[in-house]
Order: structure tokens, then sequence, then C-alpha cells
């Protein structure tokens, strides 16, 4: 399977992060965890999480902070950050908004609301992990049925060529390196060689150009990676 849509929960009261890891890894994400704000733009910075869960009081950084910082940054101010915090008043979740964070929830808050208001986050970033329909000039992928067209022609691809498509289509023009492709398309918990990865991009290729099509949609960034388009 491709890795579940990653969420990064950063909070330092272990009874409540415990119960969003809990509710968030039954819902099949891949979960990771910090307790301040220094640890959580250091992982931010190196995971590229899909989505972040940030409280706003923490030791060393503050999460409103933590949420400036990850905005002004280029590799990671895509990354949807929710706010929660137990400040109620209106000055405060404008503050909130207008540091950057896109969503911002109150303590205490319903859970079911909360996996509600991630799921439309991660729709917009990770929208193949949401059964979404994909599409970039003559490629189309209907994740819910696991398809694939190429001018109205449907291609049989593999497994790990699957994934690999829906990850480049999902954000056409980013360049990915070579490490985040295996994050993203093995996972994290799986140990692949980095050269595998040419070996599938050229197997998926292949089969994009089946259908009798010469354009090739994949761009090869020297010393860099891959990107579509």
């Amino acid at each position: 399977m491709a890795a579940q849509p990653s969420v990064l929960v950063v909070e330092d009261e272990a009874p409540q992060r415990e119960v969003l890891v809990y509710n968030l890894e039954a819902e099949g994400y891949d979960v990771r965890q910090a307790t301040s704000g220094g640890a959580a733009l250091d992982l931010a910075r190196e995971d590229h999480p899909d989505l972040v869960l940030l409280d706003w009081m923490l030791p060393e950084v503050s999460g409103i902070e933590v949420c400036r910082q990850l905005k002004a940054a280029a590799e990671t101010r895509a990354i949807p950050v929710i706010m929660i915090s137990a400040r109620s008043e209106e000055v405060d979740r404008v503050r909130g908004l207008e540091i950057g964070a896109d969503d911002y929830m109150v303590k205490p808050y319903s859970v079911v609301e909360l996996m509600a208001r991630i799921r439309t986050q991660l729709r917009r970033v990770r929208p193949a992990s949401m059964g979404e329909r994909l599409e970039f000039e003559d490629v189309v992928v209907d994740t819910a049925e696991h398809r694939v067209f190429r001018a109205s022609r449907e291609l049989h691809l593999g497994p790990t060529e699957f994934r690999l498509l829906t990850t480049f289509m999902e954000r056409p023009g980013r360049v990915w390196s070579r490490d985040q492709l295996l994050d993203r398309v093995w996972g994290r918990d799986i140990y692949v060689d980095s050269r595998t990865v040419d070996v599938h991009v050229g197997r998926l290729r292949k089969a994009l150009r089946s259908s009798g099509e010469a354009s090739d949609p994949i761009r090869t960034v020297r010393g860099a990676g891959y990107a579509l388009g």
C-alpha cells in the first residue's frame, strides 16, 4: 500500500496527545509526535508531514511562532496547519488565522469534528488518499476505482507504478527526490534502495507511452529527482 497521509501532532500534554494519536491511527493515518515547538519545527522540516495539528501553548517555541515559521519557509508553507487552543476569544482565532493557520479549533473540541476538518485539509493536499479523481493534461487517474487513462485509453499499471503516478499527479510540477518518493510510495518502515525508484519510474514512463503517445510527461531533474510536467 502507498504510505498513508502523515499527520504531525504537536501537543505537550500527554493525555490530549494520546487521544489525538489514538483517533488518528484508528483512521489509518501515519502519526508523528512532538512535545515542543522546537521539535515540531525540526520534524516538519525533515519529514514534510501532510498536515500539522498544532497546540498554541508549547514549551521552547509557541505554537503561533511554529506556525509563522512553517508558513514563512518555501519548503513547508504548503503544509496545512490546524491550530488547537484553549484561547477562545475572537482576537486569538483571528491572530492564529492571520499568522497562517489553515484552520482553528478551540478546546474542548469534538474529535469527530476535528477528524472531518482534517479530511477537508487532506483532500486539498493528498486528494488521491481521499479517493479523488486526478487529471493532468491527457492523463486521468480514478483513484476510487484504481484505473488510469491516457488520451481516453485505459493503461494497466503495476501497484508501485500506480502509487508513483498518483504521487506525481497530486503535485504537478513539484520535484520529488528519490528519498521523498521512497517515503511516499514505499513507506518509511520499508528498506528499498533509492535506485529502485529509477527502475519503477522507467516502467511508469513505458506504460504512459504504451497507448501510442510520443510525449513523456515525467521530467528528470538532474541531481534532484523527478517531476510531472
